[in-house]
């Protein structure tokens, strides 16, 4: 009898101890520090707005900065990775054996699952990557410098089908190879050739044409990526050439609208859709900045100028800006490397001056706060999304240099970071 009350006594405690691990577990995947992770699967990220939805991240970081998970070489460039299920994809170039690479490798430890090789002669120019893929989970797409769109499985790096731009479409190289990056979508991805056509949608399965945007002024390819938007209740693709912008019909490549603006020289900042029609435009080289309204008037679409920037007053020379809270925040090129607050008005709210210099670096969004890459020193830094003045919250060394200004990526808590040399994975999550 006593040995009968012993065991369900203590199959009564036990009972009670495992529905409290269950509750409190149930709680950890509910509350705990990694509550959401997010894929980063395009050049920035998900929504191609440079912000990720992931939370629970780290507000200080420990002495020596973030830790470092893993690290990998990489050729002399600007690619960033694109990460899909803790795989990260990542256009690479062996120089000593003259091979264009796709990189696939584990989020977790860095380990290589596959690499896709092809023989290309690509001499330096300035750094020769400059692309990010687009993954989805059963497709890789890699622009390489030489404007080939290489479609592969992402399970095994197999080649399914490549196209050249160039010779399909009478594409022309820009300065400093491609600088574009494919918008993946549903059923397709998107790309901005020049040559024949100002844009194309391409079937994921087989690389045909789905419909091409077609080009009678001749403008040729810009750095810039398409970037999608919805103005007028109509899904369109926004692009930026050295002879303005224009919006492509997403249903039927149909050229919506263009607003001629010069540029000089390159173009490698996206637009920005700020929503109620309203369009970011901005660049390098002395550009001057702008803020447009598409519009809807019956059947057609029209663009008109609203403000516009000097360049002694705003531009950003390399990365686009992240609209959030009514507000625009992008390194600027005057001072250069000054990081601002602009409002949607083109005021400037604040600036990192007499605190720091981040001159081309790069930066994304994340749980409130930015992580915003310094571009010579290689030095990240942790600022609050505020509104209304500069507040650092961490700052660490995490690479060398020189020219660190390749876009960040992030996924599962860990930022990928890279300079000429290198790419490290830190931890920044907080579980």
């Amino acid at each position: 009898m006593t040995t009968l009350l012993m065991k369900n006594l203590h199959l009564a405690l036990f009972g009670r101890i495992f529905c409290r691990l269950l509750i409190f577990g149930f709680a950890v995947l509910i509350t705990g520090p990694s509550a959401e992770a997010d894929n980063w699967p395009q050049f920035r990220g998900p929504g191609r707005d440079a912000k990720s939805k992931e939370t629970g991240l780290l507000r200080s970081w420990p002495q020596g900065g973030p830790k470092v998970l893993w690290t990998t070489e990489v050729c002399e460039g600007y690619s960033a990775p694109a990460v899909f299920d803790g795989r990260v994809y990542l256009n690479d170039y062996d120089r000593g054996a003259k091979e264009w690479h796709v990189r696939c490798m584990s989020l977790q430890d860095g380990k290589e699952h596959w690499r896709f090789i092809e023989k290309r002669r690509i001499r330096p120019n300035h750094g020769i990557t400059r692309t990010v893929p687009a993954v989805d989970g059963k497709y890789v797409f890699s622009l390489d410098p030489k404007c080939v769109v290489h479609c592969l499985d992402a399970e095994t790096g197999e080649q399914l089908w490549r196209k050249s731009l160039v010779k399909d479409y009478g594409a022309t190289i820009p300065a400093w190879y491609a600088g574009q990056c494919p918008l993946i979508e549903p059923d397709r991805i998107i790309v901005a050739p020049g040559g024949r056509a100002v844009m194309v949608a391409l079937a994921k399965e087989t690389g045909e044409p789905i419909w091409e945007t077609p080009n009678p002024e001749g403008w040729t390819m810009s750095h810039v990526s398409v970037m999608p938007a919805e103005i007028g209740g109509v899904k369109q693709y926004l692009y930026t050439m050295l002879k303005g912008a224009v919006g492509v019909s997403a249903e039927d490549g149909k050229l919506l609208w263009h607003f001629p603006w010069k540029f000089n020289i390159a173009v490698p900042v996206s637009p920005v859709a700020l929503g109620d029609g309203r369009v970011f435009l901005t660049s390098c080289y002395e550009a001057e900045t702008v803020m447009i309204r598409v519009k809807l008037e019956g059947d057609t679409f029209g663009a008109e100028k609203l403000f516009s920037l000097s360049p002694s007053e705003w531009n950003s020379e390399t990365h686009t800006p992240i609209y959030v809270q009514d507000h625009m925040f992008a390194v600027g090129k005057k001072r250069r490397g000054l990081f601002t607050c602009l409002d949607v008005d083109g005021n400037q709210v604040w600036t990192s001056r007499d605190k720091a210099f981040f001159g081309l670096g790069s930066y994304l969004l994340a749980d409130g706060m930015f992580y915003v890459l310094e571009g010579k020193t290689g030095t990240l830094r942790l600022l609050e999304a505020n509104t209304t003045e500069y507040k650092e919250l961490a700052t660490a060394a995490v690479l060398t240099g020189p020219d660190v200004w390749a876009p960040l990526a992030l996924s599962d808590g860990k930022l990928l970071v890279r300079d000429m040399a290198k790419m490290v994975c830190l931890e920044v999550g907080g579980g």
